[in-house]
Parts: structure tokens; C-alpha cells; sequence
């Protein structure tokens, strides 16, 4: 990298180098009207560990293996796979927008592109406040492996008040890592993927080799594991595991601005992302439910038990440890992905002036290359929901159900306008742009591919926001959460939005005043 003074020489900001291909990146950049102002160092395994540790299957399989078997028994198991091919279909059309339209805060982009400025803001504005819910979700999973590693990680004697604190400290090591900057995040991030993927491998291979019974185990369902409803309601709320789990692999999308040659990798690494977690977590859950010491003294739908019950019953102590540890890992890493990329939504967001303060939170940091202050935002908004948890844990687990299915309307906010936009015509007329560019493309398959994700995503929506007591608690408030929330996410959005566009107006007021007003004022 060469550095070069601004035209108003008050800071130094890195020029992209000619030879190393971030030249032509960053004019490709110029195409959307954008300069380039972060720094383009991640490769093809990086964008792949953006994704993958944004599901980071070890974190959310462990943290929510006991939500899924108390309601489906082992017959659970067929929500994974059905999920897998919905959020598959929803990630090649992700794929195919990556190569066209390689620019941070994807979601908002896509969606902007395709839908208009409001749409695409209100997806924008979705997918942000689901990203922001998610990393304090991602962080208070530490509670779960920690003091089972060791006592000492329990500083407090209420497991609540020290899930609070640990997720906390987490949040605040990943918010320094995310100011450094995206080399010290991408190299941190790289390794904690590359632990995990090992993790999960020996960690199947380790329980399949202490199977207690055949595969077939996922064909039953275990007596009483339905919660007195009807079993193809239980399998409904069962496959919410699923759907909370096998979401983010956008994130690659989301660090386009500092890929090499992002239109290329992208959209490889988002269906990369999909394939290894969908395929791991598959073999992760075959293999826990065969190792099980019992499948109905209930102790695998118990969260106080689960999978690391699992773990330290059939693997031992020592091993039982060390795999733990590789959670913790999988936690950190996970909780640093999703922080990053609601990091770089809310820069892209705010670089087009669409956020109240957008001065502030759209400025990178010329050293570093990273938007520091959404780091810093982000980080405090997700402790002060950690900190929900302490006086109502139910509010906590609602807000964390609920912040999924905001994501899923975010998604269809997406494939929705595409779909209608193929009926336009698109893609052609943005690959004619790129003339001798070779772009990922669902040929003729992208129209039955693309409806098919429409139907998915809001088949699980409904699923993800319907009032179900049994996930949202009895009370009238917990009951109808969904909505409520969805309602006060959408109204403060607005406010926010209504604030920035009146903050707008008066600085064109400023600049281009009326010709009475600049009459009288001279």
C-alpha cells in the first residue's frame, strides 16, 4: 500500500496498490459512487471465515440443542436439513447479487438496488438491529462452556448475573479487535474458524466412536417430548433450532469492501459458508443424539445439560475439556463476526446519510481502516441488552427468538424484490456493464431457485414470529412479542428516520437557501 495526501492534506488515507490487484477493486468501487476508504486484506479463506463463524455451528448448536430435542425428541433431527435446503436457496441467490453488487452493509445494498431507497432502507434497518440483538446472544453463550471448563470462570454464584458479566468482557475484547482493525480481526477470526472446523470433525469422529445406538434413533420420537401439543406443532417450534442457527452466511458479502476480488470470491465463500455448517452441524447432531447416555431421563432437552452433558458424560473430563474449550473459541470467534458485520452495516448505512449521526458513525479511521465508532456503538448497545437478562431472563430469550425472525424478514426483503426484478430482466443488464466479466450465475435455474426462497423465507417468518407460549412465555406481552417488538422496531426506525431526512433538509436549507431568505439575510 502507498500512501497519498488528501486534497485538503488533513489526513494520510491508504491508496490501493496497482500490482496487487486492490486498483482495480477499488475502481469497481468508484462504479457505486463509493471511494475506497477501507482496507482490502482479506483473501478467499477469510471471506469464507466471515460466514462460517457468523453460524458458528459449535456456538449456537451447543447453545440450543436442548431447545430443539425438548420439543421433537430425536426425530428433531429433519428440521435441520429441511432448513438447510430453504437458507441453501436463499444463499445462491445471495451469491449471484455478491458478484454484481460487492459493497458493505449487503443486505441494505441489495435491497436498495433492487426495492428502492425505503425498502431497502427498512431492510437495512431490520437486519441491523437483528445483527445488534444477535452479538449479545452470541456472547452470553460463553455462560454455557466457561464454568464447566473451570469453576473459576463462575465469579458470580447467580449463573445469570455471570453470564452477564462474561459476555460482557467478550464484547469488549471483540470491540478492541474490531477497532485494530479487519487484518487483526481477519487473522483472529481465521484461526478460531480453522479450531472449530478441526473441533467439529473430531468431535463427531469421538462420539460416533461411543455410539450407544444406530442412526435409525433419528426416526423416533421420545413420549412426552412435545409439550402436550400436537407433534407436528412441537416439530414447528423444534425447527426454530435450526433457523436460529443457519443465518449470517452473508457476512461475506457484508466484508466486500475489503475482499480481494469480491465479485469472484463472495459469492463462493457465502455458499461455502451454508454447505460446511449445513453438513457439520448435520453430523454433529446425528452423532450427540447416538452417543447419548439416555434419550429420555431428560437431561438432552434440559439447558442446564444438553450437548455439553453429552460431552463430558461419553468423552471424559479431559477430553470433554478440551472440546469445551474449542467452544469457547467457536464463541469468541462467533461473537467477533457477527460485531464486525453489524460494524460494517451500520458504516454503509450511515455513508449514505440514511442514520442519525451518520457524520460520526461513517468515519474510518485513516490508520487502521476500520469505522471505529459503530464498533464502539455496537459493543454498548449489545451490554446494555445483556444487561436485560439480569432483571427478566424470559425478556432476554424473547428478544433473542424474535431478532431471528427480523433477520428472516431482512432476507425476504431481498429475494422478494429480486424475483420481480428477474421478470425484468436482471441480471442482463448489469452483466452487459461488465462486458468479458464472468460472473456467478443460477442460470436457468435462478427463477425456480428464487421462488423458492420467497416461499421459504416467508413460510419461516411466520414460523419464527407466530405468539407460541412455549417459546415466548405465558405472559400477554411475552405472548405477542413478536409483533409488539416487530411494531417497536418499525416505529423507532422511522423516528430515526424521520430525524435524519429532517437533519437533511435543513443542511440543503443551508447550503441552497431560498431566494428570500438570502435576500433579507444580505
Amino acid at each position: 500500500m502507498t500512501l497519498t495526501a488528501p486534497p485538503n492534506g488533513a489526513s494520510r488515507t491508504p491508496e490501493p496498490d496497482p500490482a496487487s490487484g486492490d486498483l482495480a477493486d477499488a475502481g469497481d468501487l468508484g462504479s457505486f459512487g463509493y471511494r475506497q476508504q477501507l482496507h482490502r486484506s482479506i483473501g478467499t479463506y477469510g471471506s469464507f471465515a466471515a460466514g462460517f463463524s457468523f453460524v458458528s455451528i459449535l456456538t449456537t448448536v451447543f447453545q440450543l440443542f436442548a431447545f430443539g430435542f425438548a420439543f421433537g425428541g430425536p426425530a428433531f433431527f429433519w428440521t435441520w436439513p429441511i432448513v438447510f435446503c430453504g437458507q441453501l436457496l436463499v444463499a445462491l441467490c445471495f451469491a449471484e447479487l455478491a458478484a454484481r453488487y460487492p459493497i458493505s452493509g449487503c443486505i441494505y445494498q441489495w435491497a436498495t438496488r433492487l426495492g428502492g431507497s425505503l425498502w431497502g432502507w427498512v431492510a437495512g434497518w431490520l437486519m441491523l438491529v437483528a445483527q445488534v440483538v444477535t452479538v449479545a446472544a452470541a456472547a452470553i453463550a460463553l455462560q454455557i462452556v466457561l464454568p464447566a471448563i473451570w469453576s473459576g470462570f463462575a465469579v458470580f454464584d447467580n449463573p445469570t448475573h455471570n453470564a452477564v458479566f462474561l459476555g460482557s468482557v467478550l464484547l469488549v475484547l471483540t470491540t478492541i479487535v474490531n477497532a485494530v482493525g479487519v487484518k487483526w480481526m481477519t487473522r483472529i477470526n481465521s484461526i478460531g474458524v480453522t479450531c472449530e472446523l478441526i473441533g467439529v470433525v473430531l468431535l463427531c469422529i469421538a462420539l460416533f466412536s461411543r455410539s450407544e445406538r444406530s442412526p435409525e434413533i433419528v426416526l423416533h420420537r421420545s413420549p412426552g417430548m412435545a409439550g402436550g401439543t400436537t407433534y407436528f406443532t412441537a416439530f414447528l417450534i423444534s425447527s426454530l433450532m435450526a433457523a436460529y442457527v443457519l443465518v449470517g452466511f452473508d457476512s461475506a458479502g457484508e466484508l466486500s469492501e475489503e475482499t480481494h476480488n469480491p465479485r469472484r470470491t463472495a459469492p463462493r465463500t457465502i455458499i461455502r459458508a451454508v454447505v460446511a455448517s449445513g453438513v457439520g452441524g448435520a453430523f454433529m447432531l446425528l452423532a450427540t443424539m447416538m452417543a447419548a447416555p439416555s434419550m429420555k431421563d431428560g437431561s438432552l432437552g434440559d439447558p442446564a445439560a444438553g450437548l455439553p452433558y453429552v460431552l463430558m458424560d461419553r468423552l471424559g473430563d479431559v477430553l470433554g475439556r478440551i472440546f469445551l474449550v474449542d467452544v469457547a473459541i467457536a464463541v469468541t470467534v462467533c461473537t467477533l463476526a457477527i460485531q464486525t458485520a453489524a460494524t460494517r452495516m451500520t458504516f454503509s448505512m450511515a455513508r449514505d446519510r440514511v442514520l442519525p449521526f451518520s457524520g460520526a458513525l461513517s468515519a474510518v479511521n485513516p490508520r487502521t481502516g476500520t469505522p471505529i465508532r459503530p464498533a464502539i456503538v455496537v459493543g454498548l448497545l449489545a451490554i446494555a441488552l445483556l444487561v436485560v437478562n439480569v432483571g427478566n431472563a424470559q425478556l432476554f430469550l424473547a428478544l433473542c427468538s424474535v431478532c431471528i425472525m427480523l433477520l428472516y424478514l431482512a432476507y425476504l426483503m431481498v429475494t422478494l424484490p429480486l424475483l420481480r426484478r428477474r421478470g425484468e430482466g436482471w441480471p442482463d443488464r448489469v452483466d452487459a456493464s461488465l462486458p468479458g466479466v464472468k460472473l456467478f450465475s443460477l442460470g436457468r435455474w435462478a427463477v425456480p431457485v428464487n421462488v423458492g426462497a420467497v416461499l421459504w423465507g416467508t413460510a419461516m417468518a411466520l414460523n419464527l414470529g407466530w405468539p407460541r407460549a412455549e417459546v415466548f412465555g405465558a405472559s400477554w406481552y411475552l405472548h405477542y412479542f413478536p409483533l409488539l417488538f416487530l411494531g417497536g422496531t418499525l416505529a423507532v426506525g422511522a423516528l430515526a428516520y424521520g430525524v435524519q431526512r429532517a437533519q437533511l433538509r435543513r443542511e440543503a436549507a443551508v447550503l441552497d437557501p431560498a431566494p428570500g431568505l438570502a435576500g433579507g439575510a444580505a
